[in-house]
């Protein structure tokens, strides 16, 4: 269902195009509401044509996915993530013309860093995408393995979206897509510190949409994956593997591709009417229904 505040139905366009088509192919049960905001005029091919985009956690998986539909549509991509990973990080930002920065994101100057390293100094698209899990049952949980989710999910989120807003570094017209997840709208045993990371992603989104328009002219919007097929989920247990792959309308896995094309129309300029939307990509998942 997409609900519209403006009788002009070019706010609807982007949403609708990517709803009726394939790239939505794990998107399902859920309203868009878009606010009356005027859509910019870009290209459908290639929407992000001149613009440079930042993706976090984009060594591999979901976010090497998402830089390279990025650069699909047209974006110059900086691919952020930890040192460790150089290797794999080089890899995927040589592969699309785009530019590798090491870095740990929860480092008290990142936002400092990526600015640096950001060509012109500013960019138009920033995807927040790295995240890590830390899994025990509450009872058992230490202290380390709580804050260590919580500062990578949640708080680098936050600090480094508020640093860059408040440097303008990311332009007007611009758009924030942070990583939220199934989880943070349901919960999952042995998950409450992912969990709760995440749905402190979602309530920070709600917050902060209004405020970043009206002050920046950013969008600021999130997806919310339900099972998908990854390097980190292929590490979980086979049964309850197996149970994230079937509990959904389609009774499969999504793919890493399926969160890279949701991202892009958010990211999509003219898809400015869609503001503080936590877009579920789960293919109609049974939990959080």
């Amino acid at each position: 269902l997409v609900r519209l505040t403006s009788p002009d139905p070019a706010s609807a366009a982007s949403t609708l195009r990517f709803l009726l088509s394939p790239k939505s192919a794990y998107v399902s049960g859920q309203v868009v509401e878009l606010t009356d905001a005027a859509p910019a005029d870009a290209d459908p091919d290639r929407p992000l044509a001149g613009r440079t985009a930042l993706v976090t956690g984009a060594a591999r998986g979901i976010g090497a996915a998402v830089a390279e539909v990025l650069v699909r549509d047209g974006a110059h991509v900086v691919c952020l993530d930890v040192p460790q990973a150089r290797a794999d990080l080089v890899r995927t930002a040589d592969a699309l013309n785009g530019t590798a920065l090491p870095l740990d994101i929860t480092a008290a100057d990142a936002a400092d860093r990526i600015v640096a390293a950001l060509p012109g100094g500013g960019l138009d698209v920033l995807v927040h995408n790295a995240g890590i899990t830390r899994d025990r049952r509450l009872a058992n949980m230490p202290a380390d393995r709580w804050s260590q989710v919580l500062d990578v999910n949640l708080a680098a989120v936050l600090d480094t979206t508020d640093a860059l807003l408040k440097q303008g570094a990311v332009r007007r017209g611009g758009s924030v897509v942070a990583t939220a997840s199934i989880a943070g709208i349901a919960g999952n045993t042995g998950q409450t510190n992912y969990a709760a990371s995440k749905a402190g992603v979602i309530g920070l989104v709600r917050s902060l949409a209004p405020r970043a328009a009206a002050a920046h002219g950013v969008t600021v919007n999130a997806v919310a994956p339900g099972f998908i097929e990854t390097r980190m989920t292929a590490a979980v247990p086979l049964f309850i593997r197996e149970a994230g792959r079937r509990m959904n309308s389609m009774a499969q896995g999504g793919l890493p591709v399926d969160v890279a094309e949701a991202t892009a129309y958010l990211a999509d300029p003219s898809s400015g009417a869609v503001n503080g939307q936590i877009l579920r990509v789960c293919g109609q998942s049974l939990l959080g229904a």
